[in-house]
């Protein structure tokens, strides 16, 4: 009897020893502590931290689908990047853009970065993307390719009073105050137009100030064109009336330049209609004085011709972050055929 109970002991012993071994042979590694990503509301809605760093990001953008309407639309939709020629009076494409927004805060302020990649598709093979923005900005100093002042204009689509290029390589310092702001640029004029048989890669000089005032908004801005020796001035304002905004503008250019060169002068007006929380309606016109250049390659100058446009713009906003765009316009030059054009666009923000 002794010597089987110790055997037994001893097949016990050398049992739970074994399962103890085996125990320990599949036990697992304990997780990693995990970095979740941490709301920055800092900035305003929509940033994070970048993990392991005190700087905010935001990503944003939209989806435009859009059907242009004109003579000849694959032009107009070659000012968005891949047209394909045809000669059919209407043309749809869709444009995707995103951008990204690092801010970080420094003894100076804010520290901006902005990046925005915009991509143009007229079909599944004629397409175009492009660097649309991509700039630093620090205590009101702001260098990169970005849009100039003379990018803004009325909320509608019947003004005509910017440049015909306005997204250059510049830098610039702007002071702001909540109602305020006034600033100096320096743009590279790179991409034209030039007349009187100027080259590229000359630059211009624009000023820039507005506010707004109880009901009141206004702007005025103006540029000098070193290459073509030539400037230009405008001035907007708008003010609520009733149940909308009455917007208008003036611009003046002394001879065609990179800064305006669609008239000599011209005036705008328009009202933006609040229908309802969703739907805006906007009708608008606009007077050209000595309408069209002439001579651009040896004396450019502004013809003796007038010309006078009219439209309407429709804005509905179908959900949150979905909206619907219908704008109709009518053109008549004194010297050249009418032409009446517009779009159709779905647009999806984020």
């Amino acid at each position: 009897m002794n010597i089987k109970s110790l055997l037994l002991g001893s097949a016990a012993a050398m049992a739970v020893v074994s399962g103890a071994q085996a125990a320990d042979a599949i036990v697992a590694a304990e997780p990693e502590p995990v970095e979740y990503v941490r709301v920055c509301d800092a900035y305003g809605t929509g940033y994070f931290y970048i993990p392991g760093t005190e700087t905010c990001l935001k990503i944003n953008g939209y989806i435009r689908f859009q059907v242009d309407v004109a003579p000849n639309a694959s032009s107009i939709s070659a000012s968005g990047g891949g047209s394909t020629a045809n000669d059919s009076d209407w043309d749809a494409r869709t444009r995707g853009q995103v951008q990204f927004t690092a801010k970080s805060d420094t003894e100076y302020g804010p520290l901006t970065g902005v990046i925005v990649i915009q991509a143009n598709a007229d079909n599944a093979t004629n397409q175009k993307t492009q660097l649309d923005s991509a700039y630093l900005d620090i205590a009101g100093f702001r260098a990169g390719l970005f849009y100039s002042w003379w990018d803004d204009g009325l909320s509608g689509e019947t003004d005509d009073i910017g440049s015909p290029v306005t997204l250059h390589n510049s830098i610039r310092y702007q002071y702001e105050t909540g109602d305020f702001y006034a600033g100096i640029s320096v743009d590279e004029l790179e991409d034209g137009p030039f007349y009187n048989g100027e080259q590229p890669n000359n630059f211009g000089v624009a000023i820039g100030l507005g506010g707004k005032a109880g009901a009141f908004t206004y702007q005025i801005t103006a540029g000098y064109d070193t290459d073509n020796e030539e400037g230009a001035v405008r001035a907007m304002g708008t003010v609520a009336v009733g149940p909308g905004t009455l917007g208008l503008a003036a611009v003046y250019s002394t001879n065609p330049n990179a800064y305006y060169n669609k008239s000599e002068w011209a005036v705008a007006a328009e009202y933006a209609i609040k229908a309802t929380d969703k739907l805006k309606i906007t009708p608008g016109v606009q007077y050209y004085g000595n309408y069209g250049v002439v001579n651009a390659a040896t004396d450019a100058d502004f013809s003796d011709n007038n010309a006078w446009k009219a439209g309407g713009t429709i804005d509905y906003q179908i959900v949150d972050n979905f909206s619907a765009k219908v704008s109709v316009q009518y053109l008549d030059p004194e010297d050249a055929d009418d032409v009446t054009s517009g779009y159709f666009r779905l647009q999806r923000a984020f």
